[in-house]
């Protein structure tokens, strides 16, 4: 089973994200949001594009850890506390997802909020994957 992304054309033509995926029938898994602790609990990172790295990175693991890939990721919310940043470093940002996750995007939400639980994370990701 692999998942549809759907782009329709009367819709603006999606950057780093897709509109809409479809998934048939399939294991799901709901993964936990995470930022960029390292293994010893340790936030890591001085800037949004390495915490966003380290942070997909956990996430990627914990999907791997559970007989998943990356492509199929169906779901991503992104947690940011400063938008603009990162929004201004979308290239780099875009470069590390290709590099860690390729080019297949998920259903993708960014939202802005005040802090996250550990006070020196500046982004979380959550998502939902459906395994073959």
């Amino acid at each position: 089973m692999s998942l549809e992304r759907v782009n329709p054309p009367e819709l603006a033509r999606p950057s780093g994200f897709s509109h809409a995926v479809v998934a048939g029938a399939g294991r799901t898994v709901y993964l936990a949001g995470q930022t960029a602790l390292d293994a010893d609990g340790h936030i890591v990172g001085a800037d949004v594009v390495a915490q966003f790295r380290q942070a997909l990175g956990n996430l990627l693991t914990a999907l791997r850890a559970s007989g998943g890939r990356a492509d199929q990721l169906a779901t991503l919310t992104i947690y940011l506390t400063d938008v603009e940043d990162y929004k201004a470093r979308g290239k780099e940002i875009g470069k590390v997802w290709r590099e860690l996750a390729g080019e297949s995007y998920p259903a993708m939400a960014a939202i802005g909020i005040a802090r996250l639980w550990d006070i020196e994370a500046l982004v979380e990701v959550q998502g939902t994957a459906v395994l073959d």
